[in-house]
C-alpha cells in the first residue's frame, strides 16, 4: 500500500519525552504499515553549549528523567552516574543522525533509536565526537559514510529545519504535524492518542 498520511515530528536526543514519544510514534506508526510514514526534523534545545553547566548540575538535572520514567510505556531511564560529560550542546547527535538519513531510512531509524538509548539509558554522552563514531559502528553503519556528519551542508539542514521550527511557533518538543498541516500538536501524547489522530486522518483522506 502507498503511504497516504505521512507525520512531521520535530524531536531533540537531549530531550526526554522525545525519546517516549518516539518510542509511541514508532510503535503506533508500525500498526497502520505503510499508510503512514514518519519524516523527522531537528529542534534544537541546546543550540549552543553552556560553558557554566558543570557535570555536577548536569547530574542533579537528570534526576528529572524519573518523572518521564514513570508513565507505564516508558523506555529506560537512568539519572547520569558517569563521569563523561556533561553533553555540550544538541547538535552534535544531529549531526550523525543526518548523516545515517542520507544512507536510507532503516540506518536512520537504527541510528536515531541508538542515539535515544545511549543518553537516556546508558549514560553515555552524546555530543562527544569519540562516543558518536562507537554509536554509529554499533549501529552497524558504514566507517566512510560517518565523515558526512562533518559536511557544512549537513549543518545548514539542522540549523534550517529548527529556524523553521521556531517560524512555525515551536518553543518545545516532542511536536507533531499532519504533511500539508499548519498546526504542530506538541508534547508526548498517549499512545491511544496518536492512534486515534491518525485513524481521523486516514479516515478523511
Amino acid at each position: 500500500m502507498t503511504a497516504s498520511l505521512g507525520l512531521v515530528v520535530w524531536s531533540d536526543y537531549l530531550c526526554p519525552w522525545c525519546y517516549i514519544a518516539t518510542q509511541r510514534l514508532e510503535r503506533v506508526v508500525a500498526e497502520f504499515g505503510d499508510a503512514v510514514t514518519l519524516e523527522w526534523r531537528t529542534f534544537l534545545l541546546r543550540p549552543h553549549p553552556d560553558p557554566s553547566r558543570t557535570l555536577e548540575k548536569f547530574r542533579a538535572y537528570t534526576q528529572s528523567w524519573l518523572r518521564p520514567a514513570e508513565e507505564s510505556d516508558a523506555p529506560v531511564f537512568r539519572p547520569w552516574e558517569s563521569d563523561a560529560g556533561p553533553p555540550s550542546h544538541s547538535v552534535p547527535p544531529h549531526l550523525v543522525a543526518k548523516a545515517a538519513a542520507a544512507l536510507g531510512p532503516d540506518a536512520f531509524h537504527r541510528m536515531h533509536g541508538r542515539l535515544l538509548e545511549a543518553y537516556f539509558a546508558e549514560n553515555r554522552d552524546i555530543t562527544h565526537a569519540a562516543t558518536l563514531v562507537t554509536l554509529w559502528a554499533e549501529a552497524g553503519l558504514p566507517p566512510d559514510a560517518f565523515l558526512r556528519a562533518g559536511d557544512p551542508a549537513v549543518l545548514q539542514q539542522v540549523v534550517d529545519e529548527h529556524n523553521a521550527a521556531v517560524t512555525l511557533g515551536l518553543s518545545g518538543v516532542p511536536a507533531a504535524m499532519l504533511v500539508g498541516g499548519d498546526v504542530p500538536v506538541t508534547g508526548a501524547l498517549p499512545i491511544g492518542s496518536y492512534r486515534r489522530w491518525i485513524e481521523r486522518a486516514l479516515a478523511r483522506s
